[in-house]
């Protein structure tokens, strides 16, 4: 049978344990019953049986009937001393039917509403019995150990429902409503417990997928704004192409159109690379240092077309855990950036040392930086400070962006500063010494 409410199934599970902890409190209550009360009530029986034994042989049926007068008075019942063969001492009347059958010696049994005990003697003369009503018996007798119960389980019922079926709701309501497109439902706990760590886990996936979501719908509208310009110039460049008597010339305007427009479309390409973590496929141990030259001289002639030159510094042999391309990748990103911005017979200083098992590359220009409220959002997708730092036409936009991916997807971290002059960028990635987390 399934169950569709925690609740009920709450419920059923407390009643099936009070069930139980029933049957096993008849069990435990008989065996006591057995093994410790009856040996007592016998061993009175015995003491009683003695006792009008000697009355009888003492002082004949005037002491008897003075000692039963006294039990029948002191205790509920009425009491007989009869002889090996049923016969009261006291009236002759036959009595055998309250004798068990032989060969028991004892009995202490209910028939037809009443309770019958009946004892022997050692040497088989005489007989003991006893004679009493059991009393109406219904059900308001037992009707407040039945409240007892329901209580119980209702207090069962009401603790699991407020420590667990509440709680679990509440996380359920909270994943519905974030599954409905309410991304910032989160689950409020404090609990440590196993439904705390539910809550926690949600919440750590459910921030995971708002950032993820939010970046795509930004990204999707950033392409869209950045797509727009280069198709409308490329729509205006072909339609001057067919008219113009300078082909030559609209056919260049088409290609830088077209250079942009492929130029953009392989660093959204880059950049969805990198959110797939590839970090963690195809790993590879290689040198920072070497890594860095190679960039340095990959990077060299660009500088010295644009007027500046690359002074590199420092020198670690440690090495790093993961994709070499990505890497490099992002360091050529960062040095190509401080390139565009870099001003004629300006020195590019790249420095590279080891800081808390982590290789450190600093990437220095020395123009006009950036606004202190622009530090972080550089890094973000499309991102360009147009007055300061784009005099001189830049990028797609998505070079730090897909730096600080590289650089995350390694575990690594990556911030700006301003530099007075220039802007600095530091690249920190952890060496293979370093524990990396899960």
């Amino acid at each position: 049978m399934r169950l569709k409410s925690l609740f009920i199934g709450t419920l059923v599970a407390a009643l099936c344990v009070l069930g139980v902890s029933f049957l096993v409190f008849q069990v435990i209550s008989s065996r006591i019953q057995r093994n410790s009360v009856d040996p007592t009530f016998d061993r009175f029986d015995e003491l009683q049986l003695e006792s009008a034994r000697d009355a009888y042989e003492s002082g004949g049926k005037p002491a008897l009937s003075a000692y039963i007068y006294r039990l029948d008075h002191t205790f509920s019942g009425d009491h007989f001393l009869l002889n090996a063969s049923g016969i009261d001492l006291l009236t002759g009347e036959n009595r055998s039917a309250l004798l068990p059958a032989p060969p028991a010696t004892r009995q202490r049994i209910h028939s037809h509403g009443h309770w019958i005990i009946a004892h022997r003697s050692t040497d088989g003369r005489y007989w003991f019995a006893v004679v009493g009503n059991l009393g109406p018996i219904h059900i308001w007798t037992f009707l407040p150990y039945f409240y007892l119960v329901i209580g119980a389980s209702a207090a069962l019922c009401w603790l699991a429902a407020v420590g667990v079926i509440f709680p679990v709701r509440r996380v359920a309501n909270t994943i519905a409503r974030f599954g409905q497109g309410d991304l910032s439902a989160r689950v409020r706990t404090r609990r440590s417990d196993e439904i705390g760590q539910l809550g926690r886990s949600f919440n750590q996936m459910a921030e995971r997928l708002e950032r993820l979501i939010v970046s795509e719908r930004r990204l999707l509208g950033d392409i869209s704004h950045e797509l727009r310009s280069p198709l409308a110039r490329l729509k205006f460049a072909v339609k001057l192409a067919r008219t113009s008597a300078d082909t030559n010339s609209a056919l260049d305007r088409i290609e830088r159109d077209v250079s942009r427009i492929a130029s953009l479309v392989s660093d959204i390409v880059e950049i969805t690379i990198v959110e797939g973590d590839p970090a963690l496929r195809g790993a590879e141990n290689f040198n920072i240092s070497d890594l860095l030259d190679e960039v340095v001289r990959d990077c060299a002639v660009e500088a010295e077309s644009r007027g500046c030159r690359i002074e590199i510094s420092g020198r670690i042999a440690a090495h790093a855990l993961g994709s070499r391309e990505l890497l490099r990748r992002a360091v050529e990103n960062v040095l190509r950036n401080a390139i565009r911005y870099s001003p004629l017979r300006a020195a590019i200083q790249v420095d590279i040392s080891e800081q808390n098992l982590n290789a450190v590359i600093a990437v220095r220009d020395q123009g006009p930086g950036v606004p202190e409220d622009a530090l972080t959002r550089i890094f973000d997708p499309f991102f360009r400070v147009e007055e300061a730092r784009d005099t001189n036409g830049g990028g797609s936009g998505l070079g730090l962006s897909i730096a600080k991916r590289a650089v995350q997807a390694h575990h690594g971290s990556i911030c700006a500063e301003n530099a007075n002059p220039g802007l600095r960028v530091r690249l920190s990635i952890p060496l293979t010494t370093a524990s990396f987390p899960a």
